[in-house]
């Protein structure tokens, strides 16, 4: 009787030892989690042209409060935030100016970008402006541009990401398309609409495989915007938009709420 005591005794303290070096274990975790970085890098689908309310310091990039990394850093409260995304950013431009923030002790690191390497504007302006024929024509051109020069770019600007900052998680964001088809809808022809969601979809097909080349999540946010492209009613993209050009074929905040903000948080 007195070793079954003994036995339970000891057994006891084991327990209680294994169960407080659990919860040292994940309280650890946690502070190591909680002492993390985000930096948020990437064009103006990072940024948040077209959903507003930028942030007046941000000037030219406009970087919106709307904007799914801001979202997502109030929600999450990392130990610190570093929004370098930019309007109009190509490959060149995150790796000569957005990369400064990015170390060993950035947990979290999101970024869209290249489509405007691959010349989304002008392909938007052509199609918007010019007959099929000649938006075929620009599309074709630039699915070219991502089979043979996009890769390099991606891998230059991941691989800069890696050396920086070693010890992140990189979530790569994709891009939506644009248009519901099959539908009427006021503006751009059926052959166009079809034309620039094939576009969309070999850009994301380019950047998925070089974000998994370098060990890095794609979040796929054409899923998200299933149902809410434009000409379904329930748009989260802005069509053409004369008063605010640049806001054209931009998320609106619903799209970053809704279209942006839960991929990543799946991703992280």
């Amino acid at each position: 009787m007195r070793r079954s005591r003994i036995a339970v005794f000891v057994s006891s303290i084991l327990l209680a030892a294994g169960t407080a070096l659990t919860g040292a274990t994940a309280a650890q975790a946690s502070q190591q989690a909680a002492a993390t970085g985000y930096v948020a890098l990437g064009d103006s689908y990072s940024s948040g042209v077209g959903s507003g309310s930028y942030i007046s310091a941000s000037g030219d990039c406009k970087r919106s409060t709307k904007a799914y990394p801001y979202l997502w850093a109030a929600a999450h409260s990392p130990s610190t935030f570093d929004f370098t995304a930019c309007s109009g950013a190509r490959t060149g431009d995150v790796l000569s100016g957005q990369l400064g923030p990015l170390s060993t002790s950035t947990g979290l690191v999101s970024i869209s970008v290249g489509g405007n390497d691959a010349g989304f504007s002008d392909v938007m302006t052509t199609c918007v402006l010019q007959s099929d024929s000649a938006c075929l024509s620009r599309i074709d051109t630039a699915k070219a541009y991502v089979d043979s020069t996009l890769p390099g770019q991606l891998d230059n600007v991941y691989s800069a990401i890696t050396a920086k900052a070693p010890n992140a998680h990189v979530v790569v964001l994709g891009y939506p398309r644009f248009y519901k088809l099959g539908t009427t809808c006021v503006g751009l022809s059926e052959t166009k609409r079809k034309a620039i969601n094939d576009a969309a979809d070999h850009l994301d097909t380019a950047t998925a495989k070089a974000a998994a080349d370098h060990g890095f999540t794609f979040g796929d946010v054409r899923t998200t915007f299933t149902g809410h492209e434009i000409c379904s009613g329930s748009s989260w993209l802005h069509s053409v938009e004369w008063l605010n050009i640049g806001e054209s074929y931009h998320p609106t905040a619903a799209g970053q709420l809704g279209g942006y903000l839960p991929v990543l948080t799946s991703a992280a």
